[in-house]
């Protein structure tokens, strides 16, 4: 089976789900299982009621006929892979079994060898598509209009003829088309179609709203910010779908241990029929040939070739389900192996709201007017902290004109402000441009941005951040789910990060450090061969740590679009704790994979030893193909119902 291709049912042209009129496809699909079972067991009652009337002739051409509807998609599947240089798969190895069972005059096991495999397929297809289905349900919620308002009036038009800058207006149960800030004063809102939380959502004016969340309680206006195709859910439909592509390590084994596994049967079941010639006294050529017709449908790996990729795509929906994505099942493999966690402090372990507690001025200027000077710097920054300081000084602030600003990573901003030169950021900025500023400053436990005008220390401004609720919970839940250390990396000062690690109980942070030193940490971690990184961030400073590690987990809540970029895991709710759910659904993900690979291979063997001496019959081999498919199948779309 080619490892690339997507999985398709074979008993019919589209599964029930994907089609435009179910009822139809529904009868296209079980009407020939139907026919070939009410046939098949007619066959059989004829057998022990009237045998001498259903004489050879008349009772081949009916089992034919009861074969013919189940074994028709088998066979088209089986001549478009042969066309395809694939010669040896379940389809070829179903057909041989199945016509040599005619050959030697077992027409009742011919038909139900073929009709119980398509019975498992149909189950295969309906495993496959609840899963699809379950994810689509959670994350396709896109709405179909946006009512936006152009002059003056607000008309009704789809969401992609928006443009950013317009204002939409939501009513009370209608989802948000697209991502915009509040410009009303305060709304309701039921978030847990993006973030699996439940718990209704207050968002106020100046705050971002994402589209797909749930208006609640009354009409608001929100400002976009973001085109149709650039808004959070179509991101997240993006990733999901692209997940489901993404093959883990494990998946990708099996399917190539199908392509060698299939041909060496065929080739071990040609040598159950011709060694026994040399070596049995009383041979029989058809007793062999039963025999080895029992291996071959034994031997097929549909079991594990479809019941793996369906567990791996179960996990991704229960993630889905709890507001994590997972942006292929490779992560979800290698999620289960990060003994080490890296994490960010603001927006990550912090709420990333900060207040402005105090504003102290050297003597060159008021502070009303430092506080001026700063936040028209700021109003160019989607930093936290920048917010804040705009925020406090939004009803005092003069609009003063701002040219040439500049972010720098790690330190701060620089900019003109008013005919002079601004700089506002912390004190490795201040040692860059060889500012002297009062050392003070940097014994002070909160976030200071220190304040240079022409190249003049002017002052600083102390900020405060509050840890998030479960923070705590969450580091003390990661030592208890294998996770051997964790670290904190700030860009914040080295007091503030200590400090805030102390309180998580987290045992090793560094502080005052630039988005380098933080990717040096990470390959310094790396460097042993043991240590397996997973780190954790929010900002767009933190995309080359994301990049980096083994497994990039990026705050996609309120995190930057270049951090959800890189990232292998986005975590919807911004809390620490859902970092602890993803691995657990990982691990759980995993076992149910591995005891789906355990239960086929032993099943199977047990079987394989008693068909090849002659114990077992087709009845077995039946059981041991469709039987611990299905067993494997529902063992699979069980993650789908667990809690975490």
């Amino acid at each position: 089976m080619d490892e690339n291709k997507e999985y398709k049912c074979t008993c019919c042209d589209s599964c029930p789900e994907e089609s435009p009129d179910n009822n139809t496809q529904n009868r296209k699909i079980y009407i020939p299982v139907g026919l070939s079972l009410a046939a098949l067991l007619a066959g059989i009652i004829m057998d022990n009621l009237i045998s001498r009337y259903f004489n050879s002739y008349y009772r081949l051409v009916w089992y034919i006929l009861a074969y013919i509807p189940v074994a028709y998609p088998v066979f088209r599947e089986a001549v478009q892979t042969i066309r395809q240089k694939d010669i040896f798969t379940e389809f070829s190895l179903m057909i041989v079994a199945t016509l040599g069972a005619f050959f030697i005059g077992e027409y009742p096991e011919g038909v139900a060898v073929m009709l119980f495999y398509s019975i498992g397929e149909l189950f295969q297809a309906s495993a496959v598509n609840k899963a699809r289905k379950n994810i689509k349900s959670l994350l396709d919620i896109r709405p179909d209009t946006a009512t936006v308002e152009r002059n003056r009036n607000y008309i009704t038009i789809a969401p992609g003829d928006v443009k950013t800058g317009e204002p939409i207006q939501v009513k009370a149960g209608e989802k948000v088309p697209l991502d915009g800030i509040m410009i009303s004063v305060s709304g309701s809102f039921n978030t847990s179609a993006l973030t699996g939380e439940s718990k209704p959502k207050t968002i106020r004016e100046g705050e971002p709203v994402l589209a797909g969340m749930l208006n609640m309680d009354k009409v608001i206006y929100i400002r976009v910010t973001k085109k149709y195709e650039d808004s959070s859910l179509s991101r997240i439909l993006e990733m999901v779908q692209e997940a489901t592509s993404r093959k883990a390590r494990t998946e990708l084994l099996i399917r190539r241990f199908a392509k060698i596994y299939t041909p060496v049967v065929f080739f071990f079941a040609l040598l159950i029929i011709v060694i026994p010639y040399f070596f049995v006294t009383d041979y029989i050529f058809q007793d062999w040939l039963y025999r080895a017709l029992v291996f071959l449908v034994i031997s097929c790996p549909c079991a594990l070739v479809i019941s793996i990729p369906l567990g791996y795509f179960g996990g991704i929906g229960a993630a889905s389900r709890a507001g994590i994505l997972f942006k292929g099942a490779n992560y979800l493999d290698l999620l289960t192996k990060v003994n080490t966690i890296v994490m960010d402090k603001t927006g990550t372990l912090t709420k990333g709201v900060f207040n402005v507690q105090d504003i102290v001025s050297s003597g060159a200027m008021e502070k009303d007017e430092l506080i001026e000077y700063t936040a028209a710097l700021e109003k160019k920054s989607n930093h936290p902290i920048a917010k804040a300081i705009v925020a406090y000084g939004k009803d005092t602030v003069k609009d003063y004109p701002a040219t040439d600003i500049e972010e720098i990573p790690g330190q701060g901003l620089k900019g003109n402000i008013n005919g002079y030169e601004v700089l506002a950021g912390n004190a490795n900025m201040m040692e860059k441009h060889h500012i002297s500023y009062d050392k003070a400053i940097d014994l002070i436990p909160e976030t200071t941005v220190i304040i240079a005008i022409d190249n003049t220390y002017a002052g600083y401004i102390r900020i405060a951040d509050e840890v998030k609720e479960d923070a705590a919970g969450a580091v003390r839940n990661m030592y208890i789910n294998g996770i051997n250390q964790v670290v904190m990396l700030s860009g914040d000062k080295s007091s503030i990060t200590e400090s805030v690690a102390s309180r998580l109980g987290i045992g090793k942070a560094y502080g005052n450090l630039l988005p380098e030193d933080k990717v040096k940490h990470i390959e310094q971690l790396k460097s042993d061969n043991e240590n397996i990184v997973a780190f954790v961030g929010d900002g767009i400073n933190d995309a080359p740590s994301l990049a980096m590690s083994d497994v990039g987990i990026a705050m996609g809540g309120m995190g930057s679009d270049a951090a959800i970029e890189v990232a292998d895991v986005v975590i919807q709710t911004d809390r620490p704790s859902k970092i602890v759910t993803a691995i657990k659904i990982a691990g759980a993900t995993k076992k149910i994979v591995y005891q789906n690979i355990a239960l086929a291979f032993s099943i199977k063997l047990t079987v394989l030893i008693l068909g090849g001496f002659g114990v077992a019959n087709m009845w077995e081999a039946v059981f041991a193909d469709v039987g611990v498919s299905l067993l494997a199948i529902l063992n699979a779309v069980r993650i789908l119902k667990m809690k975490f």
